[in-house]
């Protein structure tokens, strides 16, 4: 096993390997890896949110970031994950990895089943339809000043990657909403830049105005032979009109079904997370947040050549675990639901990821990861008597390509070199891409429970989680050099500073023992 894992103590679990229990066993041989693959081409994303932007940027203020604002399928995103060669014969391939660990503490098994996607399709030269795009700009008051500069500047960033045959509208609302382009030619470079330069902001925000006005022109224009895609802008809550985020995510979710997908971008600190990000996950699209110039030019300019255009609709990728399995947490998606024997994830849309290679710098930023999806596996009461115990389980994925509308099928197996009661001495690992994984949902649980603590009241005990996960991150990556894991490792060091600087303005008190954020066994 590698020595990382052998040096980390079980506090909460949050060690090198995210499971209740599952650290490192006392063998001295190293962590198995089944095959070493090379960069995995471009990754694919799932749709809603794509960063952990918000989170970063309350970090970097100085201030203590709430739970809402870290969910794991954004965070997952800015990790790019290299899978083995796109060679499915599809637009998309799945890959399902292994990771089987020894729980240190009870013997048992823990197992991690990591399911990737990536494509063979060259993001630079990427075909698609022409686009009709609606951009939904959010003018009220509360843009003044730096929302306001930061969401123009995206705006002519995106007008040299449109193409000749791109169509853009563009809708504003403040206490209404107002059609100020309609269906203009992306060639009329002055006409956008004029209207984009134009805009002002003052009055308040009326949210469902705004987007209900934006899909309307986009259902107005609806053509068939286009991708119909409204960009919803804000940074704030609604302050007037319809303001339940339940009618915006009716609204969202409707027209969707009737194919006008929907990518959200955040600005400012005081925006409605939830509500965007549901919106894009109900409206086929992203969701992105803006916290600083960096972040403009790596949304607009870059990312608009995939979060715009889906490379697969109505996506649903159906996971049935071995008879010596069961499922414990699933982690990465938000469209999970449970079944007999296993379970479904349903996605309605999936994009291309921008980034090619865990190798690449991170200097443009760390959007396009492309993410993964994990699930948790315990052994069953009685699992070697199971017919096959090294049988792990089985993936079907399955989706629609968005321009010819054909279902499109994919399945794999996963098998174990081991029965569930007796995991290989040091680990074993189909792929170093797990391996990864593995650090990144520790990191992820981390953040999220020092969130939680700190929302809490508990300030001590937050800074008491992350100081436990710190020094097994950092041996990690001195065996395993890692962008994402190092920038990861800088906002550990940031969060920490933060809640000794809150300490000083809560009440003294014993702090508690760091929770384990995992389920017992």
């Amino acid at each position: 096993m590698r020595s990382w894992m052998q040096k980390i103590p079980f506090v909460l679990a949050l060690v090198a390997v995210p499971l209740a229990g599952c650290g490192g066993d006392t063998a001295d041989m190293g962590a198995s890896i089944a095959e070493p693959r090379g960069p995995g081409s471009t990754g694919v994303s799932q749709g809603g949110a794509q960063d952990f932007g918000l989170f970063r940027q309350i970090l970097e203020d100085g201030g203590i970031p709430g739970p809402g604002t870290l969910d794991d399928l954004g965070f997952f995103a800015e990790h790019k994950l290299d899978y083995p060669t796109p060679n499915c014969g599809n637009d998309v391939c799945m890959h399902g990895l292994l990771g089987v660990m020894g729980n240190m503490i009870s013997g048992s098994t823990c197992t991690l089943i990591q399911v990737g996607m990536n494509s063979p399709i060259d993001v630079a030269s990427m075909p698609r339809p022409p686009l009709h795009l609606v951009l939904a700009v959010d003018v009220s008051g509360s843009m003044a000043g730096e929302p306001m500069t930061y969401l123009k500047a995206g705006l002519a960033e995106m007008i040299p990657a449109l193409r000749p045959t791109d169509k853009v509208s563009l809708v504003t609302y403040a206490g209404q909403a107002k059609v100020q382009l309609d269906r203009v030619d992306a060639t009329e470079v002055g006409v956008l830049e004029q209207a984009f330069q134009g805009l002002n902001a003052a009055g308040n925000t009326n949210l469902y105005d705004g987007l209900f006005t934006a899909l309307k022109v986009a259902e107005q224009h609806f053509d068939p032979g286009y991708q119909n895609r409204v960009l919803f802008m804000s940074d704030g809550v609604s302050t007037t009109g319809l303001v339940n985020p339940s009618k915006l995510r009716a609204l969202a979710e409707g027209y969707a079904r009737l194919g006008v997908g929907i990518t959200t971008i955040g600005v400012g600190r005081d925006f409605d997370v939830e509500v965007m990000r549901d919106l894009s996950e109900v409206g086929a699209g992203n969701f992105y947040f803006l916290e600083d110039p960096r972040a403009v030019v790596e949304v607009f300019a870059d990312e608009v050549q995939t979060f715009l255009v889906p490379v697969a609709l109505d996506a649903q990728l159906d996971v049935s675990v071995g008879s010596g399995y069961t499922i414990r947490g699933v982690y990465g998606t938000n469209g999970w639901e449970t079944g007999e024997g296993g379970g479904t994830v349903s996605i309605p849309s999936l994009f291309l990821a921008g980034r090619q290679s865990s190798e690449e710098p991170i200097s443009e930023g760390r959007r396009g990861g492309g993410g993964a999806i994990l699930l948790e596996l315990v052994p069953r009461a009685g699992a070697t008597a199971v017919a096959d115990p090294y049988a792990v389980g089985s993936l079907s994925l399955q989706y629609r390509h968005p321009v010819t509308g054909a279902l499109v099928t994919q399945e794999t197996e996963i098998t174990a070199p081991n029965t569930p009661d007796a995991p290989p001495a040091g680990g074993y690992f189909t792929d170093k891409t797990v391996e990864k994984g593995f650090v990144m949902l520790n990191l992820f649980a981390g953040f999220k429970l020092a969130a939680e603590l700190a929302y809490d009241s508990d300030p001590r005990t937050a800074r008491r989680t992350l100081e436990a996960l710190r020094p097994n991150v950092a041996t990690w990556l001195t065996e395993t050099p890692d962008a994402d894991v190092a920038d990861d490792l800088r906002y550990v060091d940031m969060f920490i500073a933060n809640l000794i600087q809150a300490e000083a303005d809560v009440i003294p008190y014993e702090p508690a023992d760091p929770p384990n954020p995992w389920p017992a066994d």
